[in-house]
């Protein structure tokens, strides 16, 4: 149950993204190299907005964005591995594309990490670590996004003893004091 929930509120994440200019414009962007209009248009193919649906195609654009270290097309990478939609489903390449990401002060990616650590899809289970990336994703995150970090955040916490819940706050701080860096 906790595996489709997740994969449901990262879905829900990517469909949350909204891309202004046209497939033809994010092309032309694209092909010149231009890691926004790769990602924008990994978009447009993930979703069928403008072209075909096509997982394949989208990951390659997420792709060429994410070796230039966009960080929303790591994210989105993530996701794709997550779900198991244009790649074999992998949430090992899933969490290393959410740290990629996370590391980039990226909220989704830490709510994200949150969700594998709390599961323990492609990561040991961990609620300290899961509880670290709920409270990360809380901080940055807005509206129902936020409401939803807080409540796994706040869910975690009961279940943590008062040892592991410090030791969870003392990561948190930690890793925003290192700018997200080798948290």
């Amino acid at each position: 149950m906790r595996a489709r929930f997740a994969i449901i509120i990262l879905t829900l994440f990517v469909l949350s993204i909204a891309c202004d200019e046209s497939s033809a414009d994010q092309q032309a962007l694209a092909t010149q190299g231009d890691a926004t209009a790769q990602w924008e248009l990994g978009l447009l193919y993930a979703k069928g907005e403008g072209v075909p649906q096509d997982y394949g195609k989208a990951r390659q654009w997420y792709e060429k964005a994410a070796a230039q270290g966009h960080a929303r097309a790591q994210y989105s990478l993530g996701l794709l591995y997550a779900a198991g939609r244009g790649v074999p489903q992998d949430n090992t390449k899933a969490r290393q594309w959410f740290e990629k990401s996370a590391a980039q002060g990226d909220a989704r990616a830490q709510y994200s990490l949150g969700m594998l650590y709390d599961t323990g899809q492609g990561v040991p289970q961990d609620s300290v670590r899961a509880y670290m990336w709920y409270n990360l994703a809380a901080a940055s995150l807005t509206g129902e996004h936020q409401k939803n970090a807080t409540n796994n955040r706040d869910n975690i916490a009961r279940l943590l003893t008062p040892a592991q819940l410090a030791e969870g706050q003392r990561l948190a701080s930690q890793c925003r004091a290192r700018q997200f860096k080798g948290c």
